[in-house]
């Protein structure tokens, strides 16, 4: 049974806000009382008790907006002001982030007859937990002790200082201590109609340095000119929303703060994950190239250089994760290094981004600079397929680290379509259709800069699509479709699952094999009202709130859209694109990590712990464009190409801010899907389908 006192706190119901290395995590009130809330900063609590008060009183929320950086709420004192069912005393937030500041504005207003007297207390207090700790559920330590300065009060913890100042100033400040909250007071008369404003400033300063202690990288992205309007006015509030999160997510690298990449997801999340980032990047390519540069020579810089098995090093391999110093998992049994390597697709993917960053017009000497990162990871694929089957594969040695090295990361996630759980080594299906894309696109970057020949990757990567095509192919139950991967022994893991549609658009399937995937996702047992399920609903092990065994992941059923594209089948992409759009409404078009896979009177219903926003889920919303459009360039040779659906899922459609070689143009569709492109180079050629 689960201990009631180390339970992971649930997100679903809170109001998180994010600026670059610092998130609030709070009630929909704002306050931080509840499990998982606060401020959190380098993934240390900075506060954890916030309480407003009048006379004693919580005010009563009525409506929470949340996006990015930046929390409002209306609330009323109903306690105050006249008698009746009208609310006649408002209580307004207004809570920014901007890096490692934040400014609350609290704002009174009184509707009541006359003047309306009272006491606003404000109680904050920090105790420097650790996010594993918050995220395990351990909470509950003494608070940081506060010292009284000009203005106000501050605290330190092992890395930081916390200055918290008022203004206008209390009536009276009463510094906390390892058992109280700091008090601040205000004796307030509210006039009818006049506002009432009183701020309050947290400022962190970092005190000792860790290993990764990233800026806020908001500012470092030209996006503004990004804009889509359309029939169906849902796809543009998605577009805008989620462009906003992800904007906030970005980090700066510490070694090379000019360099800028997405954090996966807050508040746990919030720091370079080697898959998550590449995929938001990957998705934001028609409006952008700066993020994928940043986020290649992040990592870049960081590929492996020695063999070092705690950590799962490889040379030439892209790292998984890195924090601030060493991770432990409370409850999970995960414990590893601050820079950890166990993953298994992210070199792949890393090559696959470089291509596709220069096709949508990332400079040549960008390009040419990362040539040696590119064939250090090819090295590593090739080096790590040289096993008895000739895939890419995976096993955790050390007993404390990832049991499963996909996206998939959970230990549970391998199923068989009876629902055991596959042994390990496991080789799965996305990443070998992804080394086989790495392969032809480094084999066309060798070549076009003159770096070596690049027909032994075609062979390589030919010879790759045919072990997947004798070994992944499952029959059972007169089905045929791709299994999840390889156990132990070399025999296919059967379940049916949601991994099949990275395949999709990589260049390892024939016509025939990418109709028979996408008939498999489209059916009833994996496609549901908002999303592909990541377990197929007949299977045993089927919980359609599991984490990877029936839920719903924003950006895993986006890559199947995408693919889908890819490979000429836009019809079915289009009802994909429209569930997608549709699950963000209940959520505010704040698409989380992941949601349930059945849903509830037609509204998604949450996965509770799932992070909000997360990179790789906002991003999906350009990836959404992106195949609604059936977009793609190549710069280097001068063609632009449309393969629009048709109809448009949205009715008539127009993008802004999409990007040919850093140039802005635009792009119209029709309510028919006929399309028109404006803001080109005239030499560009457009090939429209």
């Amino acid at each position: 049974m689960t201990n009631p006192g180390h339970r992971q706190p649930w997100l679903h119901d809170l109001e998180i806000a994010v600026d670059g290395p610092a998130t609030v995590v709070a009630d929909r009130a704002g306050g931080f009382d509840a499990p998982g809330t606060g401020l959190l900063v380098d993934d240390r609590r900075i506060l954890s008790r916030h309480l407003l008060t009048l006379d004693a009183e919580a005010p009563v929320t009525v409506q929470v907006a949340t996006t990015g950086n930046r929390s409002q709420i209306w609330a009323c004192a109903r306690n105050l002001g006249n008698d009746g069912p009208d609310p006649t005393v408002e209580v307004h937030l207004d809570r920014r982030l901007d890096g490692l500041t934040l400014t609350q504005r609290v704002t009174l207003v009184s509707r009541a007859d006359g003047d309306v007297g009272t006491r606003l207390c404000v109680r904050v207090a920090g105790d420097g937990a650790d996010v594993a700790t918050i995220k395990g559920g351990r909470e509950g330590g003494e608070l940081l002790p506060a010292r009284s300065i000009t203005g106000g009060v501050e605290w330190t913890d092992e890395r930081h200082r916390t200055r918290l100042t008022t203004r206008p100033a209390p009536d009276r400040c009463v510094a906390g201590s390892s058992a109280e909250p700091t008090a601040f007071e205000f004796d307030v008369t509210l006039s009818h109609g006049v506002p009432l404003e009183i701020e309050v400033r947290v400022e962190v300063e970092r005190l000792a340095r860790s290993q990764f202690d990233a800026g806020a990288g908001a500012g470092s992205v030209d996006w503004d000119g990004i804009a889509v309007e359309a029939g169906d006015r849902r796809l543009a509030d998605l577009v805008t929303t989620s462009l906003t999160d992800l904007r906030h997510l970005l980090l700066t690298d510490p070694q090379a703060p000019e360099d800028v990449f997405a954090a996966a997801g807050t508040p746990w999340y919030l720091t370079l994950f080697g898959r998550d980032s590449m995929w938001a990047a990957r998705f934001m390519l028609p409006f952008d190239t700066t993020l994928a540069h940043g986020t290649l020579r992040t990592l870049a810089r960081r590929q492996g250089r020695r063999v070092d098995a705690a950590a799962a090093e490889e040379p030439g391999k892209i790292l998984h994760e890195v924090r601030r110093g060493a991770f432990l998992d409370f409850g999970g049994g995960l414990s590893t290094p601050a820079t950890y390597y166990g993953t298994v697709d992210a070199t792949p993917l890393w090559v696959i981004l470089l291509h596709d960053a220069w096709r949508w017009g990332l400079a040549d000497d960008d390009v040419r600079e990362l040539l040696p990162a590119m064939i250090a990871a090819m090295d590593w694929i090739r080096s790590a397929a040289e096993n008895d089957l000739g895939v890419l594969r995976y096993v955790d040695d050390t007993g404390h680290g990832l049991s499963n090295q996909g996206w998939k990361d959970s230990g549970d996630s391998m199923r068989f379509a009876d629902g055991r759980i596959s042994d390990a080594p496991i080789a799965l299906l996305e990443a070998q259709t992804y080394a086989v894309e790495a392969a032809r696109g480094a084999a066309v970057l060798l070549e076009a800069f003159g770096a070596g020949d690049g027909q032994p990757w075609r062979d390589w990567a030919q010879a790759m699509t045919a072990r997947i095509r004798a070994h992944f192919w499952v029959e059972r139950a007169g089905q045929r479709y791709l299994a999840m991967g390889l156990d132990g022994g070399g025999d296919p893991i059967d379940g049916i699952g949601s991994n099949m549609g990275h395949a999709l658009g990589s260049g390892a399937l024939t016509d025939a094999e990418a109709q028979s995937v996408v008939a498999t996702l489209m059916s009833p047992n994996l496609l549901g009202e908002f999303g592909i399920s990541t377990l197929s609903r007949d299977n045993t092990a089927y919980n359609p709130i599991g984490y990877h065994t029936g839920s719903v992941w924003t950006h895993d059923t986006a890559i199947a859209l995408l693919g889908m594209v890819k490979e000429g089948l836009s019809r079915e992409a289009a009802r994909v694109a429209l569930g997608l759009v549709a699950a963000a409404v209940p959520f505010g078009y704040r698409t989380p990590e992941l949601f349930a896979g059945d849903a509830i009177g037609h509204r998604p219903a949450p996965y509770p712990a799932s992070c909000r926003p997360q990179a790789w889920a906002a991003a999906a919303a350009a990836a959404v464009v992106t195949g609604v459009l059936g977009i793609s360039a190549d710069v280097p040779m001068g063609r632009l190409t449309l393969r629009p659906m048709r109809p448009s899922p949205f009715g008539p459609v127009r993008v802004d801010g999409l990007r040919w070689a850093g140039r802005p143009f635009s792009v119209t569709l029709s309510a028919d899907g006929t399309a028109t492109v404006s803001g080109l180079p005239g030499e560009v050629i457009v090939d429209i389908h």
